[in-house]
């Protein structure tokens, strides 16, 4: 299906008739006839949140006609989907690592391929049993790695750091929710620029893409997500050359980093962290079997 086709296939009041069952196979037959992957999760996504409804009141309640103002709300969103946005933008939450994050247009949206960061962290903190470990997260966004972290790890104590004050301000929300806003901090600023103290843990999704790379994005990142947390410099990687060189400082000696590379960016990535003195570093994959995160430790 194209893009143009979508109206058609919701007239008005598409779903005015239908059960909870049916329109969550009309949504997810259009989604998979779109190429929106995976189907069956956004449509149930999507209809949970038209219908205020739980992922178990949505079998339980499967021959229940949709209530109107329900039926709407699931054509705007499906609407929506079809023509680019991403379920969380449409939602303004998204799952990750198990928690219910806010999303605005101010941060990324959190995908899967970021969990190999986390699971890379936390494998790290399991290794070495550091008692109440200090995590730093630069380029914070929305704080689902460090929320993830936090959450995982009921001793430790966050600082998050970012530009954006806006993003600031997500961050903090979701900590909040999540019930960690008692372990951690949050800061506006470049990078590490105001920080003094050495940590147990750093963590990063910084902008990596290249800016030549800006034609090959899918639109659900070229259109909805802020390009403050996506480009990365003329090759992508501006943020590792500026980091790389005072990691050893922001580091305890037994200290480990971790950030997110682009797929194609492994060994140049690497490369940079080594030439800055850090140990141990190596590409950890994600999922898929592409390079996904550049891990190493302190180097002193």
């Amino acid at each position: 299906m194209s893009l143009s086709a979508a109206p058609m296939v919701f007239s008005v009041d598409a779903f005015s008739t239908d059960t909870v069952a049916q329109a969550r196979n009309r949504l997810a037959s259009a989604l998979t006839e779109a190429g929106k992957e995976p189907a069956a999760l956004e449509a149930r996504l999507l209809l949970e949140g038209a219908c205020g409804l739980t992922a178990l009141e949505l079998l339980t309640r499967a021959d229940d006609r949709l209530e109107p103002d329900a039926a709407a709300r699931l054509q705007l969103f499906a609407e929506r989907r079809l023509a680019g946005e991403p379920v969380g933008r449409i939602l303004g939450q998204s799952g990750f690592y198990g928690l219910d994050l806010l999303v605005t247009r101010d941060v990324l949206d959190p995908r899967g391929d970021t969990e190999t960061l986390v699971k890379a962290a936390l494998d790290f903190a399991a290794a070495h049993r550091t008692p109440a470990p200090r995590i730093l997260d630069l380029g914070l966004g929305s704080g689902a790695i460090l929320c993830a972290l936090l959450a995982s790890l009921p001793d430790a104590f966050g600082v998050g750091v970012d530009k954006s004050p806006a993003a600031g301000a997500v961050a903090r929300t979701n900590l909040n929710r999540c019930g960690l806003a008692d372990r951690s901090s949050v800061f506006c600023g470049n990078w590490a620029d105001a920080l003094a103290g050495r940590f147990d843990m750093v963590v990063s999704n910084p902008p990596y893409i290249a800016l030549t790379e800006k034609a090959e994005l899918a639109r659900e990142v070229a259109d909805y997500d802020p390009p403050l947390a996506l480009y990365g410099g003329p090759d992508g990687l501006d943020c590792y050359r500026e980091t790389a060189p005072r990691l050893n400082d922001l580091l305890t000696p037994d200290g480990g980093a971790f950030f997110e590379i682009g797929y194609r960016q492994g060994a140049t990535a690497a490369a940079l962290f080594e030439g800055e003195g850090l140990a141990d570093v190596h590409v950890v994959k994600d999922r898929s079997g592409h390079d996904r995160v550049v891990a190493m430790r302190s180097g002193r």
